[in-house]
């Protein structure tokens, strides 16, 4: 059973349909107890880092997904669940993170050419920097879609995948062992998203 986890930010029915259609067996969940008999979690989320780490030190979460993911349980973070994944996030004011993956979450406008849109939204090509499980059904060149302003830095280490904006280079996935994450939306992205969390609920 795979725990996605529930601490309030955000709608989680398009990724439990997404997985779902995988054949995955899942649970939405708040519960430790839950969390820690799953055989993989997943940790989604959009809006603040600041918010919605203290969501999850409120219900008691933080220590569970640290002992999750140090046990070598498979755990995958999407969108705002990636960047808590890293040390700290400078979003509103400085938040320290989970720090499961290597780097900091900063702004996306200074890093992108004047006239670009912030947030970046929409669709964008995967450029793979490295192998991945999670891509090993998915093409170079992939299309996946986006919604951020503010994006991981100094990951060079966990770096997977990277998605041109704005005259930029973009992380787009990261990765330290048994622990991932896509700053983009698989469950938004179509057959291509389908195929990584198909990838997710294959690892052991």
């Amino acid at each position: 059973m795979i725990a996605v986890v529930d601490y309030g930010v955000g709608n989680l029915f398009s990724l439990a349909a997404s997985l779902k259609y995988t054949g995955a067996e899942i649970k939405v969940t708040a519960s430790a107890v839950a969390i820690r008999d799953s055989s993989a979690v997943i940790l989604p989320g959009v809006g603040a880092f600041g918010d919605a780490y203290s969501k999850l030190e409120e219900r008691g979460l933080v220590q569970v997904l640290l002992s999750q993911a140090r046990s070598g349980k498979p755990m995958l973070g999407i969108c705002l669940g990636m960047q808590l994944l890293f040390d700290r996030s400078f979003e509103y004011g400085e938040h320290r993170g989970l720090g499961l993956i290597r780097g900091d979450v900063c702004p996306v406008a200074p890093d992108l050419e004047p006239g670009a849109k912030v947030p970046h939204m929409g669709w964008n090509s995967l450029k793979f920097v490295r192998p991945s499980p999670l891509f090993k059904y998915v093409p170079q060149g992939a299309f996946v879609y986006f919604v951020h302003s503010y994006h991981a830095k100094n990951c060079a280490e966990g770096l997977t995948s990277v998605a041109e904006y704005g005259g930029a280079e973009l992380a787009a996935s990261a990765e330290n062992g048994n622990v991932f994450g896509t700053q983009f939306h698989p469950e938004k992205s179509g057959a291509v998203g389908l195929d990584i969390l198909r990838a997710f609920v294959g690892i052991k």
